[in-house]
C-alpha cells in the first residue's frame, strides 16, 4: 500500500499545491499538471457528468506519473466514497458537508473495520493488484487516506467546529462560490459576511489541529488566502485554465489586425 505524501508534508505544516480536472480526460493530463508544479489532482464528478470509469483511467494515470489522485464525487453516498477509493484514489473531497453526525459517516466510510465500514477488496486498484498481509494493507489505507469536506452553506460554516472536531476528517475545504450563494452574496468574495465565514472556517481548522484549503481563480487571490491560513491550494481547473490562456493570447494578438479599409 502507498503512502500519501500530502498527508505527510500537511502534517508537516507545508502547504500544498495542485489543480482540478473537470474536462480533459486525457492520458498525459497527469503528468502534464505534474510537470507544472502541482502535487495533486482532484478529479471532479459533481459537475463533470464523469462516471467511474472514466475516473479510474485517471486516477491510474496519476498513480503512474507520481502525482496524488483525489476525487471529488457528486454526493455523500457510502457507495460513492469506497469505490472512489478502491479504484485507487489517496482521498475523497465530499461536497456539502454541514453536522457532525453526516462528517462522522464520511469518515467510518474512509476506514476498514473495526474503525469504519469500508468494504474489503485486496489485490485491485488501490493496492496496486498486489494481494499482501490484509492486517497491515487496512493499517496503512486508513493512515494514508485524506479525507477533505467541502464547507460550502451557511449551515456548514454554523457547525464548522464541531464538524472539524470530528477525528478522521483532515481538510476543511471552502466551496466558496456556493457558500456565496448560501449568505445570499452571489460572488461577493470580499463582502464582509463572506470573509467573516471564510476566517470561521480557517478558525475552525486551527483550533483542531486541521487543514483548511480551497480553489483560487488568479495568482493574487492565493496569495490572500494563503495569508489567512489556507494550506491547500487547487490553482483552477482545465476548463478555466485552457479558456484564460487562449483568450490572453487571442487579445493579445488583436491590435495587430489592420484595419479594414472603408469601400468608396
Amino acid at each position: 500500500m502507498r503512502d500519501n505524501p500530502l498527508k505527510t508534508k500537511l502534517a508537516r505544516g507545508e502547504t500544498v499545491f495542485g489543480t482540478f480536472v473537470f474536462e480533459f480526460a486525457s492520458p498525459g493530463m497527469a503528468r502534464i499538471a505534474k510537470s507544472a508544479g502541482c502535487e495533486y489532482i482532484i478529479f471532479d464528478m459533481e459537475h463533470s457528468g464523469w462516471g467511474f470509469e472514466t475516473v479510474k483511467d485517471q486516477i491510474q494515470f496519476a498513480r503512474g506519473a507520481g502525482i496524488v489522485p483525489l476525487v471529488n464525487p457528486p454526493g455523500d453516498d457510502f457507495n460513492l466514497i469506497t469505490r472512489s477509493l478502491d479504484l485507487g484514489a489517496k482521498g475523497i473531497l465530499v461536497p456539502v458537508v454541514e453536522t457532525k453526525a453526516q462528517a462522522e459517516a464520511i469518515v467510518r466510510a474512509t476506514r476498514y473495520p473495526p474503525h469504519g465500514r469500508r468494504g474489503s477488496a485486496f489485490g485491485v486498484a488501490h493496492d496496486d493488484y498486489i494481494i499482501g498481509d490484509a492486517r497491515e494493507t487496512m493499517k496503512a489505507a486508513n493512515k494514508s487516506v485524506l479525507v477533505m469536506i467541502k464547507i460550502e452553506t451557511k449551515k456548514g460554516v454554523q457547525n464548522v467546529d464541531e464538524i472539524m472536531a470530528v477525528p478522521g476528517i483532515d481538510v476543511a475545504f471552502v466551496g466558496h462560490t456556493d457558500l456565496s450563494v448560501s449568505l445570499q452574496r452571489p460572488l461577493e468574495f470580499e463582502h464582509p459576511e463572506f470573509v467573516k465565514a471564510r476566517d470561521a472556517v480557517v478558525a475552525a481548522c486551527r483550533r483542531h489541529g486541521k487543514i483548511a484549503g480551497n480553489l483560487v481563480g488568479n495568482p493574487t487571490w492565493g496569495k490572500t488566502w494563503i495569508r489567512r491560513g489556507f494550506r491547500m491550494i487547487a490553482y483552477m481547473g482545465d476548463i478555466w485554465l485552457m479558456q484564460a490562456a487562449l483568450q490572453a493570447g487571442i487579445e493579445a494578438m488583436r491590435p495587430a489586425v489592420p484595419k479594414a479599409k472603408r469601400g468608396r
